[in-house]
């Protein structure tokens, strides 16, 4: 037994993309959110996201392919999911699940680029040298943590009845993650990916499983959802992820 299909969707605008992107705008060194990350919801525009993904959900559901969703515990993620299946007109049940959550950034949470410099020096430092796949601040995780994550969930997949379709509301370094592990991509491959095309809010990413058992991308960051309903398209990358230059 094994599931058929994948489909991967980043959360919409929230209010710490919101904040972080005022933060950044304001050249500070905080990202003034008054929320742990769990907590932070959905923004207006967000919403207004989640509703328009209703009609890609809608599109992609009616082949009537058995599917089951899955979202990230924290708020943003199960607000888009409750909010686009709802606009699809899908009864779908959403499974919680931990393993989907965020990267946890520990002490470099709420700081933007600045602030890590300003009040983490030797971290910054730690954190050029080792790169972003790799570094770990303190009380947080490495991108290589939360692959190990995504790779726990992708055997839970394989209990699945043969031909399900997995929907999955999560987070850009999860999407990110994904794809890493799916199609077998090394470090500075999806480093590249991710600075050259950031996963938008809302997109839709669908991997496709052949008959070998390999994973297939079909289709990554779409948000034709959006264009066609006239919804703001928004991009948020992670504010304290160390900088990465794509390859020549």
């Amino acid at each position: 037994m094994t599931a058929a299909e994948l489909v991967l969707v980043r959360h919409g605008e929230s209010m710490g993309n919101v904040a972080a992107a005022r933060a950044h705008e304001a050249d500070a060194e905080v990202i003034e959110v008054g929320q742990r990350d769990a907590d932070v919801p959905l923004s207006e525009t967000g919403q207004e996201q989640a509703r328009a993904l209703g009609a890609g959900l809608r599109n992609l559901l009616a082949d009537d392919r058995p599917t089951l969703v899955w979202s990230s515990n924290y708020v943003r993620a199960r607000q888009t999911a409750e909010i686009s299946l709802a606009e699809a007109g899908s009864r779908l049940p959403v499974a919680v699940d931990e393993r989907l959550r965020d990267r946890e950034l520990g002490v470099l949470d709420l700081l933007t680029t600045k602030g890590v410099q300003a009040r983490f020096p030797l971290e910054a430092e730690r954190r050029r040298w080792l790169g972003k796949f790799f570094h770990r601040p303190p009380g947080g995780e490495s991108w290589a943590d939360v692959v190990l994550r995504v790779r726990s969930f992708l055997r839970d997949l394989d209990d699945v009845p043969d031909g399900t379709r997995a929907l999955v509301v999560c987070h850009d370094a999860l999407v990110l993650s994904f794809r890493y592990v799916c199609e077998r991509l090394l470090e500075a491959d999806v480093l590249d990916i991710g600075a050259a095309t950031p996963v938008l809010n809302v997109s839709i990413t669908q991997l496709v499983r052949e008959p070998d058992r390999t994973w297939r991308l079909a289709r990554f960051n779409d948000v034709s959802h959006l264009e066609d309903a006239d919804v703001p398209v928004t991009r948020h990358g992670s504010e304290t992820d160390a900088p990465h230059q794509p390859r020549p």
